[in-house]
């Protein structure tokens, strides 16, 4: 993955996450919701609903809160109706940035990714501006604290599972698979005992762009604008920060 690591991104916003915890729930009970009209309330034969709650789980969302959410998707009837928009544009700097929302009035959305795009120094694109310098991957992260296993060893545990790739640092292994293998790895992973502090389907870049230190604060205001939208469930972008 070119060096890219996506826990040093994870982790520089967990402290901001914490702060809106509340709406971190809502967001992803939200998806939950839609995972459960497409493909019903039960997560060992709806993999997108047990790729929600895995992600409820790393959010430490309680479980009331996922139940609730599994028993709002589960009711007859129409209900709320939410469409997958994603944006594509550029941040500072020539910054690529995609932006998926959920959103029942893509008005609002529209105009409210343009306005934080507009106002912090970048723009949007066209469709497939920016997609093709992203490639979409499983990733899974299995801290090192307390776990006794080399890199080696961690590494034949993930060819054998199927992974692609996986990336070291002192504080995590990170695990990136092909999307079609991603349960099949996260499953097989887990029944060898390893704890998963992170298990999603993501957009990973192909390459990095370095963010000029004078740039990085309207950056950081730029994404913090994005992911406060109650409607957009992910922000991804090649800078390096």
């Amino acid at each position: 993955m070119s060096g890219h690591s996506k826990w040093s991104n994870i982790q520089g916003r967990k402290n901001a996450q914490d702060a809106k915890r509340g709406q971190i729930f809502q967001k992803i009970s939200r998806e939950i919701y839609m995972a459960v009209k497409s493909g019903g309330p039960d997560p060992s034969t709806n993999p997108q609903l047990r790729m929600m709650m895995d992600k409820a789980k790393s959010a430490n969302m309680p479980n009331d809160n996922v139940k609730r959410a599994i028993a709002k998707g589960s009711q007859s009837g129409e209900g709320e109706n939410y469409e997958e928009i994603t944006y594509e544009g550029y941040g500072p700097n020539g910054i690529a940035v995609l932006v998926h929302t959920l959103t029942d009035n893509r008005n609002r959305t529209g105009t409210n990714v343009r306005v934080a795009f507009n106002k912090n120094g970048g723009s949007l694109g066209e469709t497939g501006s920016v997609s093709y310098m992203f490639d979409r991957k499983g990733y899974l992260a299995i801290e090192r604290r307390d776990l006794a296993v080399d890199e080696d060893t961690m590494l034949m545990s993930v060819l054998e599972a199927g992974g692609e790739d996986m990336e070291t640092s002192d504080e995590v292994f990170e695990i990136y698979t092909e999307p079609s293998d991603f349960i099949s790895v996260r499953d097989a992973l887990e029944a060898s005992g390893y704890r998963l502090a992170q298990a999603e389907i993501t957009m990973v870049p192909q390459t990095t762009n370095e963010l000029p230190a004078d740039k990085r604060a309207l950056f950081q205001t730029m994404l913090d604008k994005l992911e406060e939208d109650d409607d957009v469930s992910e922000v991804f972008h090649n800078a390096e920060m």
